[in-house]
Protein backbone atom coordinates (compact mmCIF):
# COMPACT_ATOMS: atom_id res chain seq x y z
CA UNK A 1 0.00 0.00 0.00
CA UNK A 2 1.37 3.54 -0.79
CA UNK A 3 1.44 6.02 1.93
CA UNK A 4 1.72 9.35 2.84
CA UNK A 5 4.15 10.29 5.98
CA UNK A 6 3.82 14.13 6.57
CA UNK A 7 6.04 16.32 8.72
CA UNK A 8 4.89 19.85 9.86
CA UNK A 9 6.95 21.90 11.78
CA UNK A 10 5.26 24.31 14.81
CA UNK A 11 6.39 27.61 14.98
CA UNK A 12 9.67 29.11 14.28
CA UNK A 13 10.78 25.13 13.99
CA UNK A 14 10.94 25.74 10.07
CA UNK A 15 14.49 25.74 9.70
CA UNK A 16 15.15 22.09 11.02
CA UNK A 17 13.00 20.57 9.20
CA UNK A 18 15.22 20.05 6.36
CA UNK A 19 17.79 18.14 8.24
CA UNK A 20 15.01 16.08 10.12
CA UNK A 21 13.05 15.30 7.01
CA UNK A 22 16.42 13.60 5.65
CA UNK A 23 17.02 11.67 9.04
CA UNK A 24 13.25 10.61 9.10
CA UNK A 25 14.03 9.41 5.45
CA UNK A 26 16.59 7.64 6.51
CA UNK A 27 14.99 5.80 9.71
CA UNK A 28 12.21 4.78 7.81
CA UNK A 29 14.36 3.48 5.20
CA UNK A 30 12.82 5.97 2.49
CA UNK A 31 14.86 6.40 -0.89
CA UNK A 32 13.15 9.48 -2.69
CA UNK A 33 13.04 13.10 -1.63
CA UNK A 34 10.70 14.97 0.20
CA UNK A 35 7.73 16.73 -2.05
CA UNK A 36 7.83 20.53 -0.28
CA UNK A 37 4.01 21.67 0.88
CA UNK A 38 5.33 24.58 2.24
CA UNK A 39 8.70 25.84 3.84
CA UNK A 40 6.88 24.24 6.63
CA UNK A 41 5.84 20.90 5.70
CA UNK A 42 6.89 18.09 3.45
CA UNK A 43 5.52 14.65 2.30
CA UNK A 44 7.69 11.70 2.39
CA UNK A 45 6.13 8.81 0.19
CA UNK A 46 6.76 4.67 0.78
CA UNK A 47 5.01 1.69 0.59
CA UNK A 48 3.85 -0.63 3.48
CA UNK A 49 1.99 -3.13 5.18
CA UNK A 50 0.49 -0.59 8.15
CA UNK A 51 1.49 2.88 9.43
CA UNK A 52 2.82 1.95 12.49
CA UNK A 53 6.37 0.93 11.78
CA UNK A 54 7.39 3.91 10.09
CA UNK A 55 5.21 6.78 12.25
CA UNK A 56 7.37 5.08 15.08
CA UNK A 57 10.56 5.41 13.53
CA UNK A 58 9.93 8.87 12.33
CA UNK A 59 9.24 9.71 16.00
CA UNK A 60 12.16 8.30 17.07
CA UNK A 61 14.47 10.57 14.44
CA UNK A 62 12.54 13.47 15.37
CA UNK A 63 13.10 13.12 19.44
CA UNK A 64 11.83 16.52 21.05
CA UNK A 65 11.73 18.80 17.91
CA UNK A 66 8.32 20.38 17.62
CA UNK A 67 7.28 18.83 14.38
CA UNK A 68 4.00 17.14 13.82
CA UNK A 69 3.86 13.38 12.11
CA UNK A 70 0.97 12.22 10.48
CA UNK A 71 1.01 8.68 8.44
CA UNK A 72 -1.80 7.84 5.98
CA UNK A 73 -2.55 5.74 2.81
CA UNK A 74 -2.23 8.14 -0.06
CA UNK A 75 -5.82 7.14 -1.15
CA UNK A 76 -8.88 9.22 0.04
CA UNK A 77 -6.36 11.59 1.64
CA UNK A 78 -8.55 14.70 0.25
CA UNK A 79 -11.25 15.32 2.83
CA UNK A 80 -14.68 16.04 1.28
CA UNK A 81 -16.43 16.53 4.75
CA UNK A 82 -14.72 18.24 8.20
CA UNK A 83 -16.49 18.49 11.61
CA UNK A 84 -14.55 20.64 13.82
CA UNK A 85 -15.23 21.00 17.48
CA UNK A 86 -15.05 24.83 18.45
CA UNK A 87 -13.65 25.62 21.56
CA UNK A 88 -9.74 25.41 22.42
CA UNK A 89 -9.93 23.95 18.25
CA UNK A 90 -11.58 26.44 16.24
CA UNK A 91 -11.21 29.28 18.59
CA UNK A 92 -8.96 29.75 21.71
CA UNK A 93 -11.30 30.22 24.60
CA UNK A 94 -13.22 28.04 26.44
CA UNK A 95 -16.15 30.40 26.36
CA UNK A 96 -18.19 29.03 29.97
CA UNK A 97 -14.71 30.02 31.50
CA UNK A 98 -15.18 33.55 29.68
CA UNK A 99 -18.16 33.92 31.49
CA UNK A 100 -17.30 32.66 34.72
CA UNK A 101 -15.02 35.39 34.88
CA UNK A 102 -17.27 38.00 35.07
CA UNK A 103 -18.16 36.56 38.59
CA UNK A 104 -15.24 35.69 39.95
CA UNK A 105 -15.61 32.24 39.53
CA UNK A 106 -13.52 31.26 36.17
CA UNK A 107 -10.68 29.51 38.62
CA UNK A 108 -13.64 27.20 39.82
CA UNK A 109 -15.09 26.67 36.23
CA UNK A 110 -11.96 26.36 34.47
CA UNK A 111 -11.04 23.41 37.04
CA UNK A 112 -14.41 21.71 36.55
CA UNK A 113 -13.36 22.39 31.82
CA UNK A 114 -10.23 20.59 32.58
CA UNK A 115 -11.56 17.80 34.51
CA UNK A 116 -14.43 17.11 31.82
CA UNK A 117 -12.24 17.68 28.71
CA UNK A 118 -9.58 15.09 30.10
CA UNK A 119 -12.59 12.46 30.58
CA UNK A 120 -12.09 12.46 34.83
CA UNK A 121 -15.76 13.61 34.90
CA UNK A 122 -19.05 12.92 32.72
CA UNK A 123 -19.19 15.98 30.62
CA UNK A 124 -23.13 16.11 30.94
CA UNK A 125 -22.91 16.59 34.77
CA UNK A 126 -19.69 19.23 34.56
CA UNK A 127 -21.66 20.91 31.75
CA UNK A 128 -24.68 21.08 34.47
CA UNK A 129 -23.00 22.19 37.43
CA UNK A 130 -20.80 25.18 35.47
CA UNK A 131 -24.02 26.36 33.78
CA UNK A 132 -25.56 26.37 37.47
CA UNK A 133 -22.99 28.65 38.41
CA UNK A 134 -24.03 31.08 36.27
CA UNK A 135 -27.13 31.38 37.25
CA UNK A 136 -28.43 35.42 37.74
CA UNK A 137 -26.17 36.79 35.59
CA UNK A 138 -27.50 39.50 33.20
CA UNK A 139 -27.34 38.56 29.76
CA UNK A 140 -25.56 41.57 28.11
CA UNK A 141 -22.41 39.05 29.60
CA UNK A 142 -22.65 36.91 26.55
CA UNK A 143 -22.29 39.94 24.50
CA UNK A 144 -19.08 40.72 26.38
CA UNK A 145 -17.66 37.35 26.21
CA UNK A 146 -18.67 37.14 22.54
CA UNK A 147 -16.13 40.52 22.25
CA UNK A 148 -12.95 37.97 23.65
CA UNK A 149 -13.34 35.15 21.26
CA UNK A 150 -10.09 34.66 19.54
CA UNK A 151 -10.03 32.21 16.42
CA UNK A 152 -7.44 30.08 16.01
CA UNK A 153 -4.29 30.43 13.46
CA UNK A 154 -5.52 28.97 10.68
CA UNK A 155 -8.85 28.34 11.13
CA UNK A 156 -9.86 30.70 8.37
CA UNK A 157 -7.40 29.45 5.77
CA UNK A 158 -8.31 25.74 6.81
CA UNK A 159 -12.26 26.48 6.19
CA UNK A 160 -12.14 28.77 3.01
CA UNK A 161 -9.54 26.17 1.74
CA UNK A 162 -11.77 23.24 2.02
CA UNK A 163 -14.56 25.08 0.64
CA UNK A 164 -13.29 26.42 -2.29
CA UNK A 165 -13.05 22.81 -3.47
CA UNK A 166 -16.30 21.94 -2.48
CA UNK A 167 -16.35 20.15 0.89
CA UNK A 168 -18.72 20.27 3.86
CA UNK A 169 -17.79 21.97 6.47
CA UNK A 170 -19.54 21.86 9.68
CA UNK A 171 -18.97 23.30 13.65
CA UNK A 172 -20.34 21.03 16.66
CA UNK A 173 -19.94 22.27 19.83
CA UNK A 174 -20.69 21.27 23.03
CA UNK A 175 -20.69 25.05 24.37
CA UNK A 176 -23.11 27.70 23.10
CA UNK A 177 -25.49 28.21 20.00
CA UNK A 178 -24.66 31.62 20.67
CA UNK A 179 -20.85 31.95 20.13
CA UNK A 180 -20.94 28.93 17.57
CA UNK A 181 -23.28 30.96 14.98
CA UNK A 182 -20.72 33.86 15.76
CA UNK A 183 -18.01 31.85 14.50
CA UNK A 184 -19.35 29.79 11.89
CA UNK A 185 -21.22 32.66 10.81
CA UNK A 186 -17.56 34.28 10.23
CA UNK A 187 -15.51 31.72 9.04
CA UNK A 188 -18.42 30.29 6.98
CA UNK A 189 -19.35 27.20 7.82
CA UNK A 190 -22.44 25.43 6.15
CA UNK A 191 -23.66 23.49 9.19
CA UNK A 192 -23.23 24.38 12.83
CA UNK A 193 -24.88 22.73 16.11
CA UNK A 194 -24.37 23.53 19.80
CA UNK A 195 -25.74 23.76 23.02
CA UNK A 196 -29.06 26.39 23.64
CA UNK A 197 -28.28 28.20 27.20
CA UNK A 198 -31.84 29.21 29.05
CA UNK A 199 -32.66 32.94 29.47
CA UNK A 200 -35.26 34.26 31.79
CA UNK A 201 -36.08 38.00 32.83
CA UNK A 202 -32.90 38.59 30.89
CA UNK A 203 -30.44 36.42 32.96
CA UNK A 204 -29.08 33.34 32.88
CA UNK A 205 -31.25 30.98 33.84
CA UNK A 206 -28.37 28.50 34.79
CA UNK A 207 -29.84 26.09 32.69
CA UNK A 208 -29.31 24.29 29.27
CA UNK A 209 -32.00 23.81 26.56
CA UNK A 210 -32.62 19.27 25.82
CA UNK A 211 -30.92 17.80 24.53
CA UNK A 212 -27.17 18.10 25.17
CA UNK A 213 -24.57 18.23 22.42
CA UNK A 214 -22.47 14.95 23.96
CA UNK A 215 -19.45 13.58 22.36
CA UNK A 216 -22.08 10.77 21.16
CA UNK A 217 -23.98 13.84 19.96
CA UNK A 218 -20.99 14.79 17.45
CA UNK A 219 -20.63 11.40 15.97
CA UNK A 220 -23.89 11.38 15.11
CA UNK A 221 -23.98 14.50 13.75
CA UNK A 222 -20.40 13.29 11.66
CA UNK A 223 -22.26 9.98 10.74
CA UNK A 224 -25.41 12.01 9.77
CA UNK A 225 -24.12 15.02 7.62
CA UNK A 226 -21.42 12.15 5.58
CA UNK A 227 -25.11 10.04 4.98
CA UNK A 228 -26.74 13.05 3.56
CA UNK A 229 -23.75 14.42 1.43
CA UNK A 230 -23.19 11.37 -0.04
CA UNK A 231 -19.27 11.24 1.44
CA UNK A 232 -17.80 7.44 2.05
CA UNK A 233 -16.47 8.29 5.96
CA UNK A 234 -13.13 7.30 4.69
CA UNK A 235 -13.13 11.24 2.95
CA UNK A 236 -14.19 12.83 5.87
CA UNK A 237 -12.26 14.61 8.78
CA UNK A 238 -12.90 15.84 12.40
CA UNK A 239 -10.35 17.56 14.29
CA UNK A 240 -11.00 18.22 18.51
CA UNK A 241 -9.32 18.33 21.57
CA UNK A 242 -11.35 16.98 24.43
CA UNK A 243 -12.50 13.83 26.24
CA UNK A 244 -16.38 14.15 24.43
CA UNK A 245 -14.61 15.17 20.72
CA UNK A 246 -13.12 11.19 20.67
CA UNK A 247 -16.34 9.74 19.37
CA UNK A 248 -16.05 11.70 16.19
CA UNK A 249 -12.40 11.17 15.61
CA UNK A 250 -12.77 7.37 15.86
CA UNK A 251 -15.70 7.23 13.50
CA UNK A 252 -13.97 10.12 10.91
CA UNK A 253 -11.43 8.78 7.96
CA UNK A 254 -9.45 10.80 9.84
CA UNK A 255 -9.67 12.14 13.44
CA UNK A 256 -7.24 14.49 14.04
CA UNK A 257 -6.76 15.65 18.46
CA UNK A 258 -5.37 19.10 17.75
CA UNK A 259 -3.35 20.40 20.62
CA UNK A 260 -5.34 17.99 23.05
CA UNK A 261 -5.99 17.03 26.33
CA UNK A 262 -3.61 13.76 27.29
CA UNK A 263 -5.79 11.86 27.22
CA UNK A 264 -7.12 12.35 24.00
CA UNK A 265 -3.59 13.06 22.51
CA UNK A 266 -2.78 9.56 23.70
CA UNK A 267 -6.43 7.90 22.15
CA UNK A 268 -6.22 9.62 19.00
CA UNK A 269 -5.20 7.77 15.85
CA UNK A 270 -3.35 11.53 14.50
CA UNK A 271 -2.83 14.79 16.31
CA UNK A 272 -1.23 17.74 15.65
CA UNK A 273 0.58 19.06 18.36
CA UNK A 274 2.57 21.84 17.78
CA UNK A 275 1.25 23.38 13.75
CA UNK A 276 -1.75 25.35 13.49
CA UNK A 277 -4.95 24.91 11.56
CA UNK A 278 -3.22 24.80 8.45
CA UNK A 279 -1.45 21.86 9.16
CA UNK A 280 -4.80 20.15 8.55
CA UNK A 281 -4.38 21.02 4.99
CA UNK A 282 -1.22 19.78 4.87
CA UNK A 283 -2.15 16.59 6.15
CA UNK A 284 -4.34 16.71 3.09
CA UNK A 285 -1.66 17.22 0.99
CA UNK A 286 -2.70 20.84 0.01
CA UNK A 287 0.45 22.85 -0.86
CA UNK A 288 0.92 26.66 0.09
CA UNK A 289 0.25 28.12 -3.04
CA UNK A 290 -3.49 26.36 -2.76
CA UNK A 291 -4.41 27.63 0.21
CA UNK A 292 -7.37 30.41 -0.09
CA UNK A 293 -6.23 33.53 2.69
Amino acid sequence: MTMVLTLIAGVGRRQTLPHLADAVAGAVGISGQPTWLADDACDLVFDANSPGPAEAAARAAIGAAQIDVLVQPVASRRKRLLVADMESTIIENEMLDELADFIGRRRQVSEITRRAMNGEIDFATSLKERVGLLAGVADHALERAAERIRLRAGARQLIATMRSVGAVTALVSSGFMIFAERVAAELGFDHVEANRLDLAADRIAGTVSAPIVTGETKRQILLALAAKHGVPLQQSMAVGDGANDLSMLTAAGMGVAFHAKPLVAARARWRLDHADLTGLLYAQGYRRDEIVG
